[in-house]
């Protein structure tokens, strides 16, 4: 798995505060900078999350572009649906040879990884005959229409392969380019950070954390699973580590 931040807001932290002051101060828009020093920033930064208030986090977004993930990981990630998504589409892209993800669990297990492996070269193999096949009778129909062969077979496999990408399996690889404005990002740490979020996006969340901490070291200082700011919300459910990940997030 990648993850890497491939732009942002310009003074994230900056910008926050500047939305901040203008909601609790007679300010006006054109001294909406003056005396905002590093101080006053983390002070508006510090009362927002105090508070409770989280619409000024919204002026500001993170672009990332994340690879080597799953598609039942992207499946999990576009339900944060206040984010802008753009993926790697199998229409349009001809899959010669998929990469693909092996859960840890299978991995552990020789017999396990084995049956899982066959399974995709399997799955392969059958995709490769389904394009064939369809890109064959679709030729025909093109050519039958008056295209050239050139075009014909253009036509053929893209039309093919819309329908042979039926056969992959979850554990097929994707690339994503996400946005998220900070409030989003927030949400999506709370529940995806936590050890009950499935192993594989609460890998990604905690690399895109370390990313924007990176950046804005004050506005996510207090970010990850709710049991970092809090007590843990999950009852029975709950993992029972509290203070292992409080530390390993405050360390992050």
């Amino acid at each position: 798995m990648k993850v890497k931040l491939l732009a942002h807001t310009p003074e994230p932290e900056k910008v926050v505060s500047m939305a901040a002051k203008l909601c609790y101060s007679k300010v006006g828009v054109e001294g909406i900078e003056e005396n905002l020093t590093d101080e006053k920033i983390e002070s508006f930064l510090k009362m927002l999350t105090d508070i409770g208030h989280e619409s000024p986090l919204e002026h500001v977004s993170f672009t990332f572009g994340v690879e080597g993930i799953s598609r039942a990981c992207s499946h999990q990630v576009v339900r944060h649906r206040i984010a802008s998504y753009s993926q790697q589409s199998q229409r349009y892209v001809k899959l010669d040879q998929f990469e693909y993800i092996i859960p840890p669990e299978i991995e552990k297990s020789e017999e396990a990884k084995k049956i899982f492996i066959e399974a995709m070269e399997r799955d392969q193999k059958d995709y490769d005959r389904i394009v064939d096949i369809l890109s064959e009778k679709h030729k025909k129909e093109f050519m039958e229409e008056g295209k050239s062969e050139k075009e014909a077979t253009r036509l053929a496999e893209k039309k093919a392969i819309e329908d042979a990408r039926y056969v992959f399996p979850n554990a097929c690889e994707t690339k994503i380019v996400m946005t998220m404005n900070v409030r989003s990002l927030y949400n999506f740490f709370d529940h995806r950070c936590c050890e009950r979020a499935q192993w594989e996006i609460r890998e990604m969340a905690t690399q895109m954390l370390k990313e924007v901490k990176k950046v804005a070291p004050i506005m996510f200082r207090n970010c990850g699973p709710k049991c970092v700011k809090g007590p843990c919300p999950e009852g029975k459910m709950t993992c029972g580590k509290v203070v292992e990940i409080r530390e390993k997030f405050k360390n992050l």
